[in-house]
């Protein structure tokens, strides 16, 4: 792995909370930043790739890991038309039924928004199959797109890794990493470089995580909290307690896998749990850093990382985004390119989730990110919401069945408002001698924040 001096950024987000989590091995390849990545066939269900070299970053050769691949979606063969010729193959429609959790309009195919007079129109040139806007703190989901289309995540299922696992490990207990932790990664798996028998602290992994998607640092936290099945057990359990019901864990790290899937709405409620916590924060907003290297001559090294959230950390064809402050990014053949984001505009601070746009240009998931901030941040007090962002199970109850939980102990079953109105209020319902009664006033809302510090990045060690 390539070392350079890259000046640091130890960005925090918003100023918040706590962290953990384990991480992988493997081979990687030194390249200068700013490299696109294309699959190539390996194997007849595993993928490869190729590092296509960009520009160095400031002269400083970083390594930019390869990033997740797996088994394609679809055949590679295209259909002939009706005409003997060739065409590309028909995209995959949206399920008719999908969940409705945080309000019935989400469980509907297609674009979902209300403007009011006034509101700016949404861009007209999205080509993600999924993707929603929404309020990071009052969980107002502003507009939507096939929100609950169970899709492949790729690495934006470290988020919910980062949930599961963040808080279990003080930043700065120190691991000596063992072979076999290392064992078990997916081919082509993106890579920070971690070495077996050197030792890191809990703190660097994360940046591993966060910064370089490091399925090594992944792995090496797994092993830390008792192994790669342990986690994706407590994974799961993490997702169903945060109501993120479309979301089926297979690897902690989010390569392709038979049966792993995820949505727009179950990653955003993955980032906006993580971004209650100050450490989470600060991993996720860092933009670059040096991270631990080889030992020579008794002496550790160090080498420069930078940040693959090019909303952060900029590209040739793509600016950092004002106000940006994380969270995080993925890609496999099987998922395309996944990206959730979260932006502050004065007080406002919005979330965006876009995955697997078909317009496959480079950054283009980025690209199309940036147009919703935009659109979000004009829109936000023009449009009606269509829905929400449902809290836990420990505050709302099942969110698949209608509970709220309200005021300590008493459950009250509830309707969702599907028009997602005030915030996606729930309409308190009793049940009494097997009837449903509404209680007095005929609705109770719920209406609840998460309030979140001042987002922020840090640059250059300037605070």
């Amino acid at each position: 792995m390539g070392s350079g001096s890259i000046r640091r950024s130890a960005g925090a987000l918003f100023r918040g909370v706590v962290s953990g989590a384990p991480a992988p091995t493997g081979t990687f390849t030194d390249v200068p930043t700013s490299s696109a990545v294309h699959p190539i066939t390996a194997a007849p269900v595993r993928r490869r790739i190729l590092t296509r070299t960009g520009a160095a970053l400031a002269g400083t050769a970083v390594l930019l890991p390869p990033l997740l691949l797996a088994a394609p979606a679809h055949a590679d063969e295209k259909p002939k038309d009706g005409k003997g010729g060739q065409h590309a193959p028909k995209a995959p429609a949206p399920p008719a039924g999908m969940s409705k959790v945080g309000g019935g309009r989400l469980g509907q195919a297609g674009t979902q928004v209300q403007l009011k007079p006034g509101a700016p129109k949404l861009p007209d040139d999205l080509t993600a199959r999924s993707w929603i806007v929404s309020d990071a703190e009052s969980g107002k989901v502003l507009a939507s797109h096939n929100a609950h289309w169970q899709l492949p995540p790729a690495s934006t299922l470290k988020m919910l890794f980062a949930d599961t696992v963040l808080p279990k490990f003080p930043k700065d207990q120190k691991y000596t990493v063992k072979p076999a932790d290392l064992a078990g990664m997916g081919d082509g798996s993106s890579l920070v470089g971690i070495k077996e028998n050197l030792s890191y602290t809990v703190h660097d992994l994360w940046l591993g995580v966060f910064l370089r998607s490091g399925n090594d640092a992944v792995h090496t936290l797994s092993a830390m909290n008792g192994g790669t099945a342990k986690t994706v057990q407590e994974m799961q359990k993490q997702a169903e307690a945060l109501n993120a019901t479309d979301t089926h864990v297979v690897t902690p790290d989010g390569y392709d896998a038979p049966g792993q899937v995820s949505s727009a709405y179950d990653l955003s409620l993955f980032a906006r749990a993580g971004l209650q916590n100050a450490d989470f924060r600060e991993y996720c907003s860092t933009v670059s850093t040096q991270f631990p290297g080889e030992v020579k001559d008794g002496k550790r090294g160090t080498f420069g990382i930078q940040n693959t959230n090019r909303l952060l950390s900029g590209d040739y064809d793509v600016k950092p985004y004002p106000g940006i402050a994380g969270v995080k990014n993925g890609y496999t053949t099987n998922a395309g390119s996944t990206f959730t984001g979260v932006a502050q505009r004065g007080e406002r601070k919005l979330l965006v989730t876009v995955m697997n746009p078909e317009k496959k240009e480079h950054n283009e998931a980025y690209k199309e990110t940036a147009k919703l901030f935009d659109w979000g941040f004009a829109a936000a007090d023009k449009v009606e919401p269509v829905g929400r962002l449902v809290g836990p199970r420990s505050e709302e109850g099942d969110a698949r069945t209608g509970g709220a939980k309200l005021d300590g102990d008493r459950t009250r079953a509830g309707l969702e408002d599907a028009s997602g109105g005030s915030g996606g209020a729930w309409t308190a319902l009793a049940i009494t001698g097997g009837a449903l009664v509404v209680l007095g006033g005929l609705a109770l809302l719920v209406h609840r924040r998460w309030p979140l510090p001042e987002l922020m990045r840090r640059r250059g060690g300037k605070h």
